[in-house]
């Protein structure tokens, strides 16, 4: 076990992790956007997401690896965890339009990337910004806008719901939908999780 080792290469890999995280965000809502033209996108971003992973299980390598670091080492595993799945829910709603064979997203999918991507550019931001802890007041007002984007998508996802309910005729279509939009809802629920980890180690320090 190493008793020392450089502070900063744990901020360094959560930085490459958000950097991943925006890229799949991004790549998100073009397949969302131009979803008759995007299949051949599917694989770049399941190569992103395995970036993804390995750069996680690196996090979790080191932080088993190191006596001294730089957060609590409950913190940092669940930072890691949490901004991991971010990128599995969106690769899984992006492989079930696909599975599922849908006929096109529903503009309240194509709304929720749209959050979804607003947060992840919070997160990118605010993560970038831990490892400078003068810049508290930021992070913090950060998390204030991925919670208001969250509850954002709160109310996408119920009038989606009830659109839904209402118009779709095909229950097995209606089931491949719900799905799919409570995947990509859900990963802007584990943006505002992120925000909450970060804020919680803002106040800490």
């Amino acid at each position: 076990m190493k008793f020392f080792t450089r502070r900063d290469k744990f901020f360094d890999l959560f930085e490459a992790l958000a950097d991943r995280i925006e890229e799949g965000g991004k790549l998100f809502a073009e397949i969302v956007n131009h979803y008759e033209h995007s299949e051949q996108k599917l694989s770049k971003l399941k190569e992103i997401e395995h970036e993804a992973d390995t750069i996680t299980h690196d996090i979790y390598y080191n932080l088993h690896n190191t006596f001294i670091t730089p957060l609590d080492r409950e913190d940092i595993y669940s930072l890691a965890s949490k901004m991991d799945t971010i990128l599995d829910l969106i690769e899984s709603a992006a492989v079930r339009m696909y599975l599922y064979k849908i006929r096109r997203p529903t503009k309240e999918i194509a709304e929720l990337a749209r959050i979804l991507n607003e947060s992840i550019t919070q997160i990118r931001k605010i993560v970038y910004s831990v490892r400078n802890k003068q810049d508290a007041k930021m992070i913090l007002d950060g998390c204030v806008v991925i919670n208001t984007l969250e509850n954002e998508a709160d109310q996408v996802l119920r009038t989606a719901m009830m659109r839904l309910f209402e118009n779709e005729k095909d229950p097995i279509e209606l089931i491949k939908l719900k799905e799919i939009i409570q995947t990509t809802e859900t990963a802007t629920d584990v943006c505002e999780d992120v925000s909450n980890v970060i804020e919680g180690i803002i106040l800490k320090h």
